[in-house]
């Protein structure tokens, strides 16, 4: 018998059925603009810290707040933009963050201060927290169950084309326009997109959502802003004893039980909590957290690599992370099939160990690395990340019944969001620790009350170095040594927690794909219990 949730006849419309792909086409540039934006942002990092007019002369702690103040609000908000998406239409909410999204990118590309570019940053953040998770929902409400593992692998491989996109479209504007232009880009993207959802995109909803459990919402949105404000202040400082730091984080994990206690509680729960007794699909939600804190992490400083140590352009740069979005683009739609004839397991836990390979090999590349390495390195690593997306993507949005697309793919997402936080705070805090042990005795010729500011990064370095002319010179190279070392100690740590998600999978994922009525057997007590 199988649950009522997830029933084996075809039930989308045949209008739906007919232009599925069409549908598939617009969300994918919807989700192209959310992910872009990120990317951009990675090359534009060092133009907009200069000062005025070429930036905005941000410094090292804006700079990661520009960065940061999007992920906050996008990962606070994701599991409540879910499930307002399951009550009141997935379209509707998709139309609604699409017009927030753009009306926030408009707003930061005229940003006058840091501070303004920061405030808007988080108002896009607001916008793509209701973009992302329901192009997913809507993605698993137009293609029937056998077809969902093809259509979620095009979707994960749009992500690798929007990696690819963004570099190489940010360095071209930031060589023929103003900083600004690298937002202001996403505002005919979001009008294209709002046309043709209108058109083509139908609306969907869980028939039964029941009662909104707005004590949840409220808890679920609090410890998790709470939690990422934590993680992000901790590497701001690059201390995560400071006593704020620890009060923030551990208040944050305080209101998340409380948030999972009270659901355990509630006659109407936000999320049914039995999901995660299903160990496949904690696993491979697990997975994604920890592969995006290692990514997220390595793309941070990779970014400086290429840039401050090696002296390329933003341009060059995007062109140089191609091999990276290529990999991805290439083998995440056709995971599946490789997934077909191995299993679930095998392929996400060999994709894990070739990015714990790929995380190791960071450790090889010094100032006069042939460039060649690094492009391979990168080339692996999108391959890797093909094959652990696109599975466990489809073992989560799969785990749970069609009715709740947009809760799975906001609960996928928003451990995806937090990984990837932690990733660029724990792993930003560890390189500028290093960096700082590094270089700090270096800076003595400098006066006492500018070593701390001239120790913060390689750029604080550099730009100090470069005001005091030749006399400068023996900062560079010190400054070149601190970073290379720094970036070391960092990939290793990114190379451990990959590690740690390797045996996670091994464990608990499973051997084999199991044919379309076994698995709709086996989603019926978590499907059933939604109910």
């Amino acid at each position: 018998m199988s649950t009522p949730a997830v029933p084996a006849s075809p039930r989308i419309p045949e209008a739906v059925h007919r232009r599925r792909w069409a549908i598939l086409g617009v969300l994918m540039l919807s989700l192209l603009i959310v992910v872009l934006d990120n990317s951009i942002l990675n090359v534009a990092i060092k133009t907009i810290s200069t000062p005025e007019p070429t930036g905005l002369g941000a410094t090292q702690g804006e700079l990661e707040w520009a960065i940061n103040a999007y992920t906050l609000v996008f990962a606070g908000l994701l599991f409540t933009a879910g499930l307002l998406g399951d009550r009141l239409g997935r379209k509707k909410v998709l139309l609604g963050g699409l017009v927030v999204f753009g009306l926030g990118s408009a707003l930061a590309a005229e940003s006058g201060s840091p501070v303004q570019l920061i405030a808007f940053r988080a108002l896009m953040g607001l916008g793509a927290a209701f973009v992302m998770p329901a192009t997913l929902a809507v993605l698993m409400n137009v293609f029937e169950r056998d077809e969902q593992p093809k259509a979620i692998g095009i979707w994960a491989g749009g992500v690798g084309l929007a990696i690819a996109i963004g570099p190489i479209t940010g360095g071209v504007l930031l060589d023929h326009f103003w900083w600004g232009s690298v937002f202001f880009v996403n505002v005919p993207i979001v009008l294209i997109a709002l046309a043709l959802m209108v058109w083509l995109v139908p609306d969907s909803r869980d028939p039964n959502p029941g009662r909104i459990d707005l004590v949840g919402v409220a808890l679920s949105v609090v410890g998790l802003v709470l939690l990422v404000y934590g993680i992000i202040k901790g590497g701001q400082l690059a201390d995560f004893t400071d006593p704020a730091v620890l009060a923030t984080v551990a208040a944050g994990l305080a209101v998340l039980v409380a948030f999972v206690l009270y659901e355990k509680r509630s006659d109407h729960p936000s999320i049914d909590i039995s999901y995660f007794k299903n160990r496949v699909f904690s696993a491979a939600i697990s997975a994604i957290a920890l592969v995006f804190f290692a990514l997220m992490g390595v793309t941070f400083f990779s970014v400086f690599y290429t840039q401050s140590v090696r002296g390329y352009s933003p341009l060059q740069t995007g062109l140089l992370m191609l091999p990276l979005a290529a990999a991805q683009l290439i083998f995440a739609p056709r995971a599946r099939l490789v997934v077909d004839r191995f299993g679930v397991r095998a392929v996400c836990t060999g994709g894990l160990l070739l990015v714990v390979a790929t995380l190791v090999a960071f450790t090889s590349l010094e100032a006069d690395t042939p460039i060649w390495i690094l492009e391979i390195i990168f080339f692996l690593m999108g391959t890797g990340m093909a094959h652990i997306m696109t599975p466990t993507s489809v073992v989560i949005m799969q785990a749970l019944p069609r009715e709740k697309a947009g809760s799975a793919s906001a609960l996928s997402n928003t451990f995806r969001q937090v990984g990837g936080a932690l990733g660029i705070a724990v792993l930003g805090s560890v390189l500028s620790a290093a960096y700082r042990s590094g270089v700090e005795d270096k800076l003595t010729l400098l006066p006492a009350g500018a070593r701390h500011s001239a120790g913060e990064s390689i750029e604080a370095t550099l730009g100090v170095a470069a005001k005091l002319g030749p006399r400068g010179e023996p900062l560079v190279s010190a400054a070149n040594d601190s970073f290379l070392h720094a970036m070391h100690v960092t990939a290793l740590c990114g190379a451990g927690v990959a590690l740690i998600g390797s045996v996670i999978v091994f464990l608990f994922l499973p051997g084999r794909t199991p044919k379309p009525d076994a698995a709709e057997e086996k989603s019926e007590p978590v499907g059933a219990s939604g109910h």
